[in-house]
């Protein structure tokens, strides 16, 4: 088969070409590098083939979607602060972008779009765990993007019978998530917080939780989503249907590294969320979804990561 990737030198995108190409399918990756790195697709890059450049200019998706059978739109701007600060280019590239992808996909008479949705369309609803059919109510322009992405994508399906299903990502986390930037997921801050002995820095009372998700089975699900029949216009839950504190996380990476460091505590960031977990029973029942890797074990596995990452640039930057 033929699969486009958005988003595919970026962290969850990456990790999802690496599967397909261990799979054996031919694919594409578009990405414009704003937040992706070519280093994420450096051991399979004789492998695929490569675009640089953006979902908002629709004659290089349109370029990038040339045989495609099926497209994982993973691309966006991602982060709930960042579109609190800038929500002008969060829209042009979320939902413009998304626009251009299902434009694209019409066209060219794709099979299938998956979509990149969001746990933040529910919003703070106090309800546990969030259920596809409960109300979106989404509190950032972030959430508000990404529920646009799904809104727009089932209007395809109606309108033009373009094949989509969408799923509302809790909280993935894994190796190739960059610490570095501001936006990052807290799980890569906690990693390097601990490899480097620095306070982790917790915004709130750490009493917030989470349906923390290993990168592996947010991947399971988007090639699940590509093929399992009578799903289209359907929205899937992809989590592990857990909660795990901030507080916890932190205890959690002091047993993983022998460690005990305490956790700073600075004031909730606006935008967030205090609870999140998924409902995954829909995902299992259509998609045959079941979550491989349980969070300790995930969390194990990305500190693994980034302690081997850092041992290695190190190395460079000694010679």
């Amino acid at each position: 088969m033929r699969y486009l990737v958005t988003g595919g030198a970026g962290f969850i995108g990456s990790n999802t070409v690496d599967e397909l190409v261990r799979r054996g399918h031919s694919v594409v990756v578009l990405d414009d590098l704003s937040s992706g790195k070519e280093d994420n697709l450096a051991e399979i890059r004789n492998k695929i083939t490569f675009i640089k450049g953006s979902i908002t200019d629709i004659e290089v998706v349109r370029k990038a979607m040339h045989e495609a059978e099926y497209v994982l739109h993973l691309g966006a701007r991602t982060s709930v602060p960042r579109s609190l600060k800038d929500p002008i280019e969060t829209n042009r590239i979320n939902i413009d972008g998304t626009l251009n992808v299902l434009v694209a996909a019409k066209e060219l008479k794709v099979k299938r779009v998956v979509f990149a949705a969001s746990s933040s369309a529910y919003g703070e609803t106090p309800t546990l765990p969030k259920v596809e059919t409960m109300q979106p109510q989404p509190i950032s322009p972030y959430g508000v993007t990404k529920f646009v992405g799904e809104l727009y994508g089932q209007t395809f399906g109606r309108c033009y019978g373009l094949e989509n299903v969408a799923l509302r990502y809790f909280n993935i986390f894994g190796p190739r998530q960059d610490p570095s930037s501001p936006y990052s997921g807290v799980l890569a801050k906690f990693c390097t917080a601990f490899l480097e002995d620095s306070q982790p820095v917790v915004f709130g009372d750490g009493e917030q939780t989470r349906d923390f998700t290993y990168v592996e089975n947010a991947v399971q699900a988007n090639l699940l989503a590509c093929e399992a029949p009578n799903v289209s216009g359907k929205v899937f839950n992809v989590g592990v249907g857990g909660r795990v504190s901030l507080n916890e996380v932190v205890r959690e990476l002091g047993k993983i590294t022998g460690k005990a460091l305490e956790a700073k505590y600075d004031p909730p960031r606006e935008g967030d969320i205090r609870d999140s977990q998924a409902d995954i029973s829909q995902a299992r029942e259509f998609l045959g979804y079941e979550p491989q890797v349980r969070f300790e074990e995930g969390l194990a596995r990305t500190f693994e990561w980034y302690r081997e990452t850092q041992a290695k640039a190190a190395v460079k930057t000694e010679k």
